[in-house]
């Protein structure tokens, strides 16, 4: 992909450079907006798609957003039934906890430690995520704004390149329809 920008002036070359890591750190709204880690970059990205530097910068940084998307609600689903297991118990201490309003004990409470681990495990596995997610899109940001690419790590692609398109429809054998 260097090859895209060495054909061009150095001011587009710049200007393709800083799009792509405005793209990749767009995706940082949506700790200010909901949803602005998709809209963001793909109006930047819709906007300047025919370059295809900033093309492939795009797709790679909605790919994430939409992996990331993905791995959480997975964590959620992978706790929702131990969620749903612990819901009993957590009426039983809610009852607990009003029989001994003025005298607490962990005697009562049922279960304590199916909730800790419950919510300790979904905790760190979001905050794992949380922690990928800074050092990939800061990562990206650095390699866009050199002119380099940078594949996401455990990045899904629901938006595929424009150079792997081409190469698959070229490999792809002809059809006939009448």
């Amino acid at each position: 992909m260097a090859t895209i920008l060495t054909n061009l002036s150095e001011k587009e070359a710049e200007n393709q450079k800083n799009i792509a890591a405005g793209i990749h750190l767009s995706t940082f709204l949506k700790y200010l907006f909901p949803f602005a880690n998709f809209i963001a970059p793909l109006i930047i990205w819709t906007i300047h798609k025919e370059k295809p530097f900033v093309d492939t910068h795009g797709k790679q940084a909605l790919n994430f957003q939409l992996s990331i998307l993905l791995y959480s609600i997975g964590i959620g689903l992978v706790c929702l039934p131990f969620f749903v297991i612990f819901a009993a118990d957590f009426i039983s201490l809610m009852e607990a906890m009003e029989d001994t309003v003025g005298n607490p004990g962990f005697a009562e409470i049922r279960n304590l430690s199916g909730y800790i681990l419950l919510f300790g495990i979904a905790g760190l596995l979001l905050f794992g995520l949380f922690v990928l997610e800074l050092y990939a899109v800061i990562t990206a940001t650095m390699h866009a704004a050199k002119g380099k690419m940078y594949n996401y790590p455990l990045c899904i692609s629901f938006l595929k390149p424009t150079s792997e398109i081409a190469s698959e429809k070229n490999n792809q054998p002809h059809e006939h329809t009448s």
